[in-house]
This record gives C-alpha cells, structure tokens and sequence, in this order.
C-alpha cells in the first residue's frame, strides 16, 4: 500500500503546484530562482516531452491508459518480491504519469513551469510529473543494473545444456 501512497503524493504535489502556476501566474509570465539559469516560468505544453506530437491529444489519453494499467498490474506483481527499489520507481512513474493525465483530460495541455538555462541553452520546461517520470525511470534502470550485478549470467553455461 505504501507504493500507492507514495504515487498519490507524487500526484498531489504535482496538481498542486500546476493549480499555483496555472492560478497565479501569467501565460509566459517569468519569476527568477537563481538569476537566468532557473526560473519559474509559466507555459503551457499542447503535447509530449520537448512539444513533440502536439495536440495528439487522444492519442496521450490512450496511451497513458495502457501505461498506468502495465505500470499498476507490475507494481502489483513486484511488491510480492523483497525488490524495494523497482516499486518506488513504479510508483514515481504511476504519480507523475497520473497527473499528466488528468490535465490532458480537463484542459488538453499540461501546465509546465521549471526553466533551467545554461548559457544560451534553454532546456525544455517542464513540471514536478516529468520529474517524477525521470527520476521512476532512472530508479528502474538502477534497478535494472543492480540486478545484473546480483543474479550475472553465466555465458558457459547458457544455452548448453545436455540433452
């Protein structure tokens, strides 16, 4: 249960700070963090990472359906296991993917705000459920990693065996 709650916080910090941006800031409006390398800056993204797929609307509805349906009957399937790391991870990715989701489906765009430049560089804006996605995704690769670590596979031994 605690993966669940976990994805919930992640969700609810995101809609959270969307509802402040989206509320109390201009379209394009622009607050300093830490002079012009990060700002708060409201924007609006009509498709996928980096404006990629814009106004497929239906098509990201559709899709992140199938997502938090894998991402729920996996997590389902992992916490019976003593893995604790591949459950967080699902979890950060269930939350995040949630809560883009559902500004899909009541306004058809997601409310980004963190703006990170270096130089002239602009990293494309995003918000807390990106974050989350990366961070769930980044964890699954550790996992991942972790896992070939602990369980190597033997090359002399696979595929040979003696029939």
């Amino acid at each position: 249960m605690i993966y669940y709650i976990i994805a919930f916080v992640a969700f609810l910090v995101d809609q959270g700070t969307k509802y402040l941006i989206a509320s109390r800031m201009e379209l394009t409006e622009q607050i300093p963090v830490i002079g012009n390398f990060f700002l708060i800056t409201s924007h609006r993204n009509r498709g996928a990472a980096f404006g990629i797929l814009e106004d497929q609307r239906w098509f990201f509805i559709i899709v992140t359906t199938i997502v938090v349906i894998g991402i729920i009957w996996y997590l389902q399937k992992v916490m019976k296991t003593n893995n604790k790391l591949l459950p967080l991870a699902l979890s950060l990715v269930l939350g995040g993917a949630i809560g883009n989701f559902i500004d899909r489906i009541l306004t058809g765009e997601v409310v980004d705000f963190l703006q990170f430049n270096f130089g002239s560089y602009q990293f494309p804006i995003f918000n807390v459920a990106d974050s989350c996605i990366v961070i769930g995704v980044g964890l699954i690769i550790l996992d991942s990693l972790l896992d070939m670590k602990r369980n190597p596979v033997n090359p002399k031994t696979e595929g040979n065996e003696e029939t």
